[in-house]
């Protein structure tokens, strides 16, 4: 028990360093280190009054954020990016994460917690126990503020120990996934009728953890970049597939499922036109996130 003890204590003290607003020491914009920092210590009760000029910002900001999900792949001179000096606990935190998951192995992933998962590396030798450093960049990606680095959705779930109770899941038969019972399940059970026998499900229940590993690696891809990141894939915690969301696809589409090609299928056509469907990332959502016309809404 000394293992989860310390490891608490750790994510303590992460959560107070994110508190205190050293985090700004984490992530960096591009062209100004200073900006950060002064966003840390902005005082809640001081809380500008709506005028004119506040709201043309605002207005100004949304466009500016549409801009960016259109263009979601590029860099911009104001992207947020992982400090260098992190970059060493980031590399191998996703290494010993993505030997988790071959260990366990694809399915088994979408489900594991995060006590789970450290006990999992402790346990195997050719993965071997997260190290503080590994486990505070951790902490800090998943608590920080992802605002600040222009993903505006809400988060979800707001402990990184959360767990997903599998006696509340059901895996779906040649898919590797798990949906939940109840709505997520039913929606599910009834777009299959209805849209046909080339409809599949591409990703359904995930964990932090899950959500984690899939984050940290486009991160990886993305150079560090966390505004890139964020516009292509929601942050540890503010996935709704925690909670009941889930992904469709076409058989045989391949990688083409997660682009907006999809949109072009006949598949994805009937799905717009059942009154129950509703997409979670459309063109103009002021979230951050580029158009997903896969994701469908259930919570």
């Amino acid at each position: 028990m000394s293992f989860n003890i310390k490891r608490r204590a750790i994510l303590k003290a992460g959560a107070a360093t994110l508190a205190t607003g050293s985090a700004g020491l984490l992530l960096l914009p591009v062209d100004n280190k200073e900006k950060l920092n002064d966003v840390n210590l902005i005082n809640s009760e001081r809380i500008p009054a709506v005028t004119p000029a506040l709201i043309l910002e605002h207005e100004v900001a949304v466009k500016d954020n549409l801009q960016k999900v259109k263009s979601f792949n590029q860099t911009f001179s104001k992207d947020i990016f992982l400090e260098k000096n992190k970059y060493v606990a980031f590399h191998t935190a996703l290494n010993k994460i993505s030997k988790v998951k071959k260990v366990i192995g694809f399915a088994n992933f979408n489900l594991i917690s995060f006590d789970d998962m450290l006990n999992y590396a402790r346990r195997y030798p050719q993965i071997g126990s997260f190290t503080k450093s590994e486990l505070v960049l951790i902490d800090e990606i998943f608590f920080y503020d992802a605002n600040k680095y222009g993903f505006h959705g809400d988060k979800v779930i707001k402990d990184i120990t959360s767990k997903i109770n599998k006696k509340e899941t059901v895996k779906v038969a040649g898919s590797g996934h798990y949906l939940f019972k109840g709505d997520a399940l039913t929606k599910f059970n009834q777009l299959e009728k209805d849209v046909g026998p080339n409809l599949v499900l591409t990703s359904g229940v995930r964990s932090v953890v899950k959500q984690l590993q899939l984050f940290l690696s486009k991160l990886e891809r993305s150079k560090g970049n966390l505004s890139l990141t964020s516009r292509s894939l929601a942050p540890p915690g503010h996935s709704y597939h925690g909670v009941g969301d889930f992904d469709v696809g076409k058989k045989g589409y391949g990688k083409l499922n997660f682009t907006s090609e999809f949109s072009n299928t006949s598949e994805y056509k009937k799905l717009i036109e059942l009154k129950y469907v509703d997409i979670r990332y459309t063109k103009d959502n002021d979230v951050g996130v580029r158009y997903e016309p896969w994701h469908i809404k259930v919570v």
